[in-house]
């Protein structure tokens, strides 16, 4: 369709692995996890990381907010370089590995630390990889997110939610056509609906416990009424007044891995700051105000257990804490 926003999807397919087929063993220490907080794509890793306690094991580098043509800046960190790559820009350790390397820096990614070089970007294979090769480093009582049972359904969901809803908000705010924004903020809408109906019924997306299928709807249901309403378009309803979708996101924000992996500044400024042709003065609005996530849920009343058989996570690092949205 003329003028319709088109996600690059072509990332670096490496994988870490407990064997190690692909040249990157699981071990402890080796690797860093580059972040930006303001990222959808890379909120789930930060989350899963958190779900399963590897903090002391996989670090994690955090960009600031904004970044250019030339890729993501660690301008949070003193003197503008990351502490532990030593590197001003993620773009650096992708062209370590790959000199002529000519597609997106994106986050989340992984760099090797010895050697200083990416080993890969592919989002949605991180915190599967995470779940499964790296079960030796889980924390104990850790949740599995990704129950065999369970796979085919969370699959399922995962593709509606990231055609219709994840990569859905960008398609209606990236469109360049009228017909492409309608049909985006349409697909947008009638999949909320949707979920919101299967939500009404049960806690979570699939199962009675936190899966993938969470983790990968919450980054853009938080992030929905602070961007996505105004900025993207997408201004059918704000989240805070449909009243399941606003309870289920309460009920995940509240929870031990959610709420304390968001930071609401850095997401607005990267999107009122960066997204210049829509936005081209870059004044970042004040509101709105986001306290009533912090307002009970009353999600319980379904059942449910978040973690399973499995303990929430302890507080995250000091370094790692975010501020409240009240």
């Amino acid at each position: 369709m003329a003028g319709e926003f088109k996600r690059d999807m072509n990332y670096i397919p490496t994988r870490v692995t407990a064997d190690g087929r692909d040249g990157y063993p699981v071990e402890a220490g080796r690797y860093r996890l580059v972040v930006a907080r303001a990222c959808p794509w890379a909120n789930r890793a930060v989350i899963v990381r958190r779900l399963l306690g590897l903090e002391p094991v996989v670090s994690m580098g955090i960009a600031g907010p904004t970044h250019d043509e030339r890729s993501w800046r660690f301008d949070l960190d003193p003197g503008g370089e990351d502490p532990v790559l030593g590197i001003e820009r993620l773009q650096q350790a992708f062209l370590v590995r790959f000199p002529d390397y000519d597609r997106g820096i994106t986050v989340p990614a992984l760099v090797d630390i010895p050697s200083g070089q990416v080993v890969t970007n592919d989002f949605p294979q991180i915190t599967l990889d995470f779940g499964q090769e790296w079960r030796e480093h889980h924390r104990p009582g850790a949740p599995e997110l990704y129950p065999p049972d369970l796979r085919s359904e969370i699959d399922e969901i995962n593709e509606a939610v990231f055609h219709d809803i994840n990569n859905g908000v960008y398609k209606a705010g990236m469109a360049t056509d009228q017909q492409a924004y309608e049909h985006a903020y349409a697909r947008l809408f009638d999949r909320l609906d949707r979920l919101s109906e299967r939500l009404s019924k049960q806690r979570y997306l699939v199962g009675d416990t936190i899966t993938e299928a969470d983790v990968h709807l919450f980054p853009t249901l938080v992030r929905f009424d602070a961007v996505y309403h105004g900025h993207f378009k997408c201004n059918r309803h704000k989240l805070v007044e449909l009243p399941v979708l606003r309870d289920y996101t309460r009920d995940l924000f509240q929870t031990p891995g959610f709420g304390d992996t968001i930071h609401f500044p850095q997401i607005k400024e990267h999107y009122y700051v960066v997204h210049r042709s829509i936005n081209p003065s870059g004044i970042v609005p004040t509101g709105p105000d986001l306290s009533w996530l912090l307002e009970p849920h009353g999600r319980d009343r379904l059942g449910g257990r978040p973690f399973g058989e499995g303990t929430p996570p302890g507080p995250p690092p000091e370094s790692e804490r975010v501020p409240s949205p009240a």
